[in-house]
């Protein structure tokens, strides 16, 4: 490893299949299970790389918490779930403190874990649960620890909140606070599935249970993929382009667009510049690439931007919604921010 301000030596092509061949099995294994979810499986595959949680958006049924199940069994990572109803409390997800007898015939509060301390905790229509039972999230999805009654005890690691939410739309449901829509990585939108699909599932599958998967993968080669991921190379210009989309996402930006101005009340936190920069990284990983690119950014930016813009009453009037004002973004702005003609373009320099 290199010493100062000089970044680590490329990953050699030796060094980055091993990591890429371990992601494209477990995409294999998702493909095989649940069908005509590939682009799905691809984005939370990239979310896990990123160590980021994600909010999974859908109508019921349409098969995010098998998702989310499938994913826990080919990571081998310990997995529970938690259904969120209106009538849970914190204390059912962070754990509690209960009133024991000791060994010496003595009383002592006692803490009891709760669900939320494991690898993977699949928070089944998270909006369905009051605000107060949703803010109890907070910490935990942020700092990866919980404090209660003054001791902070940490997670697990690797710790990930995947959540399934109905769309606000639904009756019975509480819209999730900025705060913490800003803390998941990604918003993904399961959407409906094909007729031949749908075709495959009922011809193939009693009662549309998923097979098991043939291959999991072990502890030590997930941390390898980790590490691998760690190393993928971040160049300046794509940093650059990464901020400049983030700040164009408000309204007084100087390269916003006129979606933006028209649309937008607040635009993108600075965690979605660290998201989008580590999502791209994992991008660039599943398509074997040592090296990030603008096509990375462009890949990911959707999906970490989307929960991420808080739109004004004129957005809903005119039906516009953020991935459209998403995509608008990425169509004008330009990668290397010369703004040149259509008809110009920059070409890599090389010696000799």
């Amino acid at each position: 490893m290199t010493t100062g301000a000089k970044p680590e030596a490329l990953l050699e092509p030796e060094e980055l299949q091993p990591a890429v061949e371990l992601s494209r099995q477990v995409l294999e294994q998702l493909d095989r299970i649940l069908l005509g979810r590939t682009e799905l499986h691809r984005m939370v595959l990239v979310g896990i790389l990123s160590r980021g949680h994600i909010l999974l958006e859908g109508v019921p049924g349409v098969g995010k918490t098998a998702l989310v199940k499938a994913l826990g069994q080919l990571l081998n990572l310990e997995f529970n779930r938690v259904q969120f109803t209106p009538d849970l409390m914190p204390g059912d997800i962070l754990g509690m403190h209960i009133l024991q007898e000791t060994d010496e015939g003595k009383r002592a509060m006692t803490f009891q874990p709760g669900p939320i301390f494991t690898n993977i905790l699949l928070a089944d229509e998270i909006n369905r649960a009051s605000p107060k039972t949703q803010s109890a999230l907070l910490e935990a999805m942020q700092e990866r620890s919980v404090t209660l009654l003054g001791t902070t005890r940490s997670l697990p690691a690797p710790f990930f909140v995947l959540a399934s939410q109905n769309p606000i739309e639904l009756e019975g449901t509480y819209p999730l606070p900025e705060a913490q829509l800003d803390r998941f990585l990604f918003k993904l939108v399961v959407s409906d599935i094909p007729a031949d699909v749908l075709d495959s599932i009922i011809s193939t599958r009693r009662r549309g249970e998923p097979p098991s998967p043939t291959w999991v993968m072990q502890a030590e080669q997930l941390e390898q993929v980790f590490k691998t991921m760690e190393r993928i190379f971040l160049p300046r210009a794509v940093s650059r382009y990464i901020s400049r989309l983030v700040a164009a996402t408000h309204a007084n930006g100087s390269e916003s667009t006129e979606q933006v101005r028209g649309y937008v009340a607040y635009g993108a936190s600075p965690r979605a510049a660290i998201a989008m920069a580590e999502a791209a990284r994992a991008h660039a990983l599943l398509a074997g690439r040592p090296t990030v690119g603008f096509e990375d950014v462009k890949a990911v930016a959707p999906a970490v931007v989307n929960h991420r813009l808080v739109l004004n009453y004129k957005a809903r009037f005119d039906q516009v919604d953020a991935f459209s004002i998403v995509g608008g973004l990425l169509a004008e702005l330009d990668e290397t921010g010369l703004n040149l003609p259509d008809d110009v373009e920059v070409v890599e320099a090389h010696d000799g």
